[in-house]
C-alpha cells in the first residue's frame, strides 16, 4: 500500500478544491452568458390580447351592437315575464342568458380569427415558433402587441 504523507495529501486536497471551485465559477459564467444571448433571441412572443381586441376597429361596433341586444333582451323579458311565477321567470332568464352568450360569441369570433391571423403574420415575420397571452408571462419573451395593433391601422 502507498504511503502519502501529509503534506501531500493537503497538496491533493487543495488542488482538488481549486479544480471544483474553478468549474463551479467556468459553469456559472457559462450560464450567465448564455441565459442572456438566450433572452435577446427568444422565439416566444407574448403578446396583450385583451389590449389588441380593445383596440380593434371592428370591436367598437360588436360592442355597441351588444349593449342594443341586451336591452332589448331585458326589455323583451320585463314583458313576457310579468305574471310569471319565479320559477318560469328564473328559466325564461336563463334562456335569455344564453341567447346573449352565444350573440356575444358570434360578435367576437369574427374580430378573434381576424387577431389570430395577425399574431401569426407577426409571428412568423419575427421567426417566432410561440406566442402566449401577456397575461400568462411572468418574465420573458419578445412583446408583440404593437406590432399586432399595426395590422389594423
Amino acid at each position: 500500500m502507498v504511503k502519502l504523507q501529509k503534506t501531500q495529501v493537503k497538496i491533493f486536497c487543495v488542488a482538488l478544491a481549486l479544480v471544483f471551485i474553478g468549474s463551479v465559477v467556468a459553469l456559472g459564467l457559462s450560464q450567465l452568458g448564455t441565459s442572456t444571448a438566450s433572452a435577446a433571441s427568444s422565439s416566444v412572443g407574448v403578446v396583450d390580447y385583451r389590449k389588441v381586441m380593445m383596440s380593434h376597429p371592428d370591436y367598437a361596433s360588436a360592442s355597441n351592437e351588444m349593449q342594443k341586444a341586451m336591452q332589448e333582451a331585458q326589455m323583451r323579458f320585463e314583458a313576457d315575464n310579468a305574471n310569471k311565477s319565479d320559477e318560469e321567470k328564473a328559466k325564461a332568464m336563463q334562456q335569455a342568458q344564453m341567447e346573449l352568450q352565444q350573440k356575444e360569441q358570434d360578435l367576437i369570433s369574427g374580430i378573434q380569427k381576424k387577431i389570430d391571423d395577425a399574431v401569426k403574420q407577426v409571428a412568423e415575420a419575427k421567426g417566432l415558433s410561440v406566442v402566449i397571452d401577456k397575461s400568462a408571462v411572468v418574465y420573458g419573451g419578445q412583446d408583440i402587441t404593437d406590432d399586432v395593433m399595426k395590422k389594423f391601422k
